[in-house]
């Protein structure tokens, strides 16, 4: 969820469940250390609660941002090994790390002497040439011996040579039932499934074999199917009855970043896929892929867009028009 997933994005979602568990977007070592460190660790209090991700190699490196994630008030942070990126693996990160637990065994132990946060690891079933599930147990025994406690786990291998990563989000298959072994065999980690889920109804089928559920391009690009998952996943109430009252929720963040000097198109951009399915809904992206990159845009850009799409958008919640799961 690189340059996804951000604060204003992850804002968004709150809006649409107060109980799903954010991720930030991956942030590297290297731009905490060296680059704008409020910049990538600054987020709203609503956004709770909230896991700080990271990509690294480098023990101690990590061990000095997870120290700065619980100084921020970060509620779990979590160690990148799933990111098939050629700018990831150049940098010794990512999807590669799963050939060397050891190493990532290392990381986690360092993270968790520097800080008292959860120290989480999100990874896939495999790379490259890793054909068994003996080998994605392998990998997951050293890193739960270091005392990591969580791992969530994408079902698909990633090819570090030869796709893309859009491609590696799609190609290889998903492999489910390697997952489910993996909570079987280790009954004492929590394992969170990640990779091709699209409703609420896939989410309570996998709850039945694993601890959790994660959800990334479906709630980006179909965000109101968060909009259940409060009720359906956890018992609760849901934030909002329809989408407009998500909007009308949004409008004062939204002044406060204008008033800050920000961009409207900074919180919009994360917005287009909001009335997917509505009568009006391609009007309300255009309206807003067209107004809210100028550097004049207001507030009234989104009402205009909102007020573009059909009635339908503006009922309330019902269990079939809401269908999702947790981020």
């Amino acid at each position: 969820m690189m340059d996804w997933s951000d604060r204003h994005c992850r804002f968004f979602w709150r809006l649409l469940t107060r109980r799903a568990l954010l991720y930030t977007e991956m942030v590297t070592t290297g731009a905490l250390i060296h680059g704008e460190r409020e910049r990538f660790l600054h987020y709203n209090d609503a956004e709770h609660p909230v896991a700080l991700q990271l990509g690294g190699s480098d023990p101690a490196e990590l061990a000095r941002c997870a120290r700065w994630a619980q100084d921020w008030g970060y509620d779990e942070v979590n160690l990148n090994c799933g990111c098939p990126s050629d700018r990831v693996q150049s940098g010794m990160f990512g999807a590669c790390l799963m050939a060397r637990p050891q190493l990532v065994a290392d990381c986690v132990a360092a993270m968790r002497d520097a800080c008292d946060l959860p120290v989480t690891v999100k990874h896939r079933i495999g790379i490259d040439a890793m054909e068994h599930y003996e080998e994605l147990a392998a990998f997951v025994e050293p890193v739960a011996a270091a005392g990591c406690e969580v791992f969530i786990v994408h079902a698909r291998k990633a090819w570090l040579q030869g796709l893309s990563p859009k491609e590696n989000r799609e190609i290889p298959p998903l492999n489910y039932p390697w997952v489910y072994r993996l909570k079987r065999d280790f009954p004492q980690l929590t394992i969170v499934l990640n990779g091709g889920i699209q409703s609420l109804e896939e989410c309570e089928e996998h709850l039945r074999h694993v601890d959790g559920v994660m959800l990334g391009r479906e709630a980006y690009q179909n965000p109101w199917l968060l909009a259940d998952a409060d009720r359906r996943l956890f018992g609760v109430d849901n934030p909002a009855a329809c989408r407009d009252d998500v909007l009308r929720a949004l409008l004062p963040y939204i002044e406060t970043h204008l008033a800050g000097g920000g961009r409207l198109n900074h919180v919009t951009r994360h917005l287009l896929g909001l009335y997917q399915g509505v009568p009006g809904a391609r009007r309300f992206r255009r309206h807003l892929s067209e107004n809210a990159f100028r550097p004049e845009a207001g507030a009234d850009v989104l009402r205009r867009a909102q007020q573009l799409v059909g009635e339908r958008g503006r009922r309330p919640t019902t269990t079939t028009e809401a269908a999702s799961t947790t981020l």
